[in-house]
């Protein structure tokens, strides 16, 4: 099976190239390779590579900059996906897509389904929920993976920026009142692997089994278990990390910190039907320990 594979420097795209490599030849892609804001490009790059799966986890990332970069967000998470998908159907290949908890506004009491609504409240969140739709248009066998408030070793993320304003400030004051789960870009990676493995014909050899595909194509929300909020992630990795003088770790709330993308107060993803038909997933603690270790 052929795989290509975009985002390879980003912090999923950089697990995925890794976890992907058992199940086929990957075509592992950075930007200047694959510029999704360029989509005679995209169209371009799969009609040369021919893959038999694309799998999609790059994106424009830049949460409060897409509230001045509308046009630019969309067509790199709305257009480039739908791009990509009609080209996956004319070679009847199958993809993987990246999603996310912002395709909610938040409003919500308890976790998120698959089969709740969604409801933007910020731009990034509209173009990510676009990109879903123009997916799931083109009708081909696919998977839309949402996940939430990822992190990792690598690139910008919530993690290392506490860990480097932890050497550096006494007191971090940190959002208490918007809730998720904290998922580590690596669970997000071999939890793809493993859905995809599972969705092989007999033995991993031959490639798609498209009967399977079908029978399980859609929307699955993959993200860590448990929830806390931004100051409980906070507190747990400067809890897990070793420093002469650890700072204090102070709660506040989304109106202290104003930020130019409304985020959701409540992030929480139900995972009950990916676990249910591929496979558990870790507690946001766990993992967490397993990455700062």
């Amino acid at each position: 099976m052929k795989i290509l594979l975009t985002g390879r420097t980003g912090q999923v795209g950089y697990e995925l190239e890794r976890s992907l490599q058992a199940l086929g030849t990957v075509i592992a892609l950075d930007r200047s390779q694959l510029d999704l804001s360029d989509l005679g490009q995209v169209r371009d790059v799969v009609r040369a590579q021919r893959p038999d799966l694309i799998v999609n986890p790059a994106a424009y990332t830049a949460v409060d900059q897409a509230e001045k970069e509308p046009e630019l967000a969309m067509r790199i998470n709305g257009e480039a996906p739908g791009v990509m998908a009609d080209e996956a159907r004319k070679l009847g290949a199958a993809m993987v897509h990246y999603s996310t908890d912002y395709v909610f506004d938040g409003s919500k009491d308890g976790p998120y389904s698959e089969d709740d609504l969604p409801s933007p409240a910020n731009v990034y969140g509209r173009t990510k929920l676009a990109g879903e739709q123009a997916v799931q248009a083109s009708g081909i066998p696919h998977l839309i993976l949402r996940t939430s408030w990822v992190y990792g070793m690598r690139g910008k993320n919530f993690l290392l920026t506490v860990r480097r304003l932890a050497q550096e400030r006494e007191e971090l004051r940190i959002v208490a009142d918007q809730h998720g789960a904290p998922t580590w870009c690596r669970t997000i990676a071999d939890t793809s692997a493993l859905v995809v493995a599972n969705l092989q014909t007999a033995g991993g050899k031959g490639g798609l089994d498209h009967d399977l595909w079908r029978q399980n194509s859609g929307v699955y929300h993959l993200a860590a278990q448990g929830q806390t909020s931004w100051h409980g992630f906070a507190q747990t990795i400067v809890a897990h990390w070793s420093l002469n003088k650890k700072p204090m770790v102070t709660p506040i709330s989304t109106h202290e910190y104003p930020l130019p993308a409304k985020r959701p107060a409540n992030s929480v993803l139900c995972c009950k039907l990916l676990t249910e038909r591929f496979c558990r997933l870790p507690a946001w603690d766990e993992a967490l320990k397993l990455c700062l270790e």
